[in-house]
């Protein structure tokens, strides 16, 4: 059984006992990290090449629907996350036959689902854009755009689940070299979708979505087609395609672990649905503002991410393969690796916060709001990293009830609340305020089920 353990292991080895787990960790960290970036990337160009091409209204445009596309992929990574566990103690124990079967099953329900919120989406978008409140000098704009990045689920959705499948099984290479192409490739498209050059048409707000499109339609078939060459654990072939017609227990499994960790991102994206309608009270303006922050935000928050997941795929690894031991020195590298590498990205950012924001931002009154707004929230999301570690560890193992409890009660218990009341008292500087309040009361509460009931069961298990 070890040998099977390391054979044919396409990523890092978890239980190499000749490194420190936290060098192990930061092999797999570092691709995993640029390709969270990455993923990004061709959003934050996006908001770049809009505020600066069309204007502020076409960047508040995009911005108005953000949170519903956040809710969306949210719930589709907290789905991955129940089949990357899956997947990770699966290969963890050496089963590559269950590898695949779960890896199939979720890649056909995947597909359903781009479908089913590909059609909901397109035909609603209306409604939806006018309860969020939308500013009706953007909504028509905003409304076209949403149509068409709709329209493009079906093939980004599976896209996106397929890196969560080899991440489980350790391998954060392979992704990141198909995600520099896609991205490569979205950053050429949107100008020259926006300028209408080499003879096409004045896209405008519509390239955004386009050039995503257009960029996942080459790199996803290239990456299926390296994965085959390679013959990687997760090259699509025939037994995968069978296994698209869902085995219900491996999907109800993969719900059970899952459909927490989605209702858990689900709500806190409708937490930011509900800061975007306090938001959007304040103007345009201030939506511009709330999109750019937004997008620094995000990479602020990718180390946290990215050792979040890590810490999760190498505690289902550890669990899969009965080295619940190694469970301890996981924790500690990611929370090291968390204050390091988070709290000096989180530096920078204040540092250099002005040129920044100034990427997406031309308009002086929208700059000194997202200014703000930044230095009200940046620190905390040191906190956020080191709560989502900790969660991870303990979902690892299939435990997710508990820490999902936490997290939603720190998002509407708290987080929302705050923004509110404190909006009164201080405007909008007031619904920045309800962030770290939130991640203060998050990380207090999963550090306390770690600490005083998961590691108690943990270690009955092992005696």
């Amino acid at each position: 059984m070890a040998q099977a353990r390391t054979a044919r292991r396409p990523g890092v080895n978890v239980f190499d006992e000749s490194k420190p787990m936290w060098q192990i960790m930061l092999m797999f960290l570092v691709p995993l990290m640029i390709s969270n970036v990455l993923q990004s990337a061709n959003q934050t160009f996006s908001y770049v090449f809009l505020g600066r091409m069309i204007g502020v209204n076409a960047l508040a445009a995009v911005s108005a629907v953000f949170p519903v596309i956040f809710l969306l992929f949210s719930f589709l990574i907290g789905i991955g996350s129940g089949s990357t566990i899956l997947i990770g103690q699966a290969f963890g124990a050496g089963d590559e036959h269950r590898v695949k079967k779960v890896a199939g099953t979720v890649l056909g329900a995947t597909i359903v689902f781009g479908v089913f919120t590909m059609l909901v989406g397109y035909f609603f978008s209306p409604l939806m854009l006018q309860a969020l409140g939308t500013p009706a000098n953007i909504i028509g704009t905003s409304d076209a755009y949403t149509r068409v990045v709709f329209l493009t689920f079906p093939a980004y959705f599976p896209y996106i689940m397929y890196t969560t499948f080899l991440r489980g099984v350790g391998d954060t290479q392979t992704p990141l070299r198909f995600l520099v192409l896609g991205t490569a490739l979205s950053i050429l498209f949107t100008p020259i979708l926006i300028a209408g050059w080499f003879g096409l048409p004045h896209f405008g707000v519509v390239s955004v979505a386009l050039s995503g499109l257009f960029s996942t339609l080459i790199a996803f078939p290239l990456l299926l087609w390296h994965l085959h060459r390679t013959k990687n654990p997760l090259a699509f072939n025939a037994e995968m395609a069978r296994d698209m017609i869902f085995d219900w227990r491996i999907l109800w499994t993969v719900l059970k672990i899952g459909i927490p960790t989605g209702v858990q991102t689900v709500m806190a994206s409708l937490a930011e649905i509900a800061v975007i309608s306090f938001v959007n009270h304040y103007g345009s303006a201030a939506t511009a503002a709330y999109g750019a922050v937004n997008q620094v935000a995000s990479y602020v928050q990718f180390p946290a991410i990215s050792l979040a997941i890590a810490a999760s795929v190498f505690g289902s690894q550890c669990i899969g393969a009965k080295r619940e031991d190694k469970l301890g020195a996981v924790v500690r590298s990611a929370v090291g690796l968390g204050y390091i590498v988070n709290g000096t990205l989180i530096a920078l950012c204040y540092i250099f916060a002005y040129p920044i924001l100034g990427w997406f931002i031309t308009d002086p009154n929208t700059l000194e709001i997202a200014h703000g707004l930044l230095m009200i929230t940046l620190w905390s999301y040191v906190l956020f990293g080191n709560s989502a570690i900790i969660s991870g560890v303990v979902r690892s193992s299939g435990d997710v009830i508990v820490p999902t409890a936490i997290g939603i009660a720190a998002i509407w218990g708290v987080e929302v609340p705050a923004a509110f009341i404190l909006m009164h008292y201080f405007g909008l500087n007031g619904v920045w305020m309800g962030y770290p309040i939130s991640f203060v009361a998050v990380l207090c509460g999963q550090f306390a089920y770690y600490e005083f009931f998961w590691k108690r069961k943990t270690h009955e298990r092992l005696a």
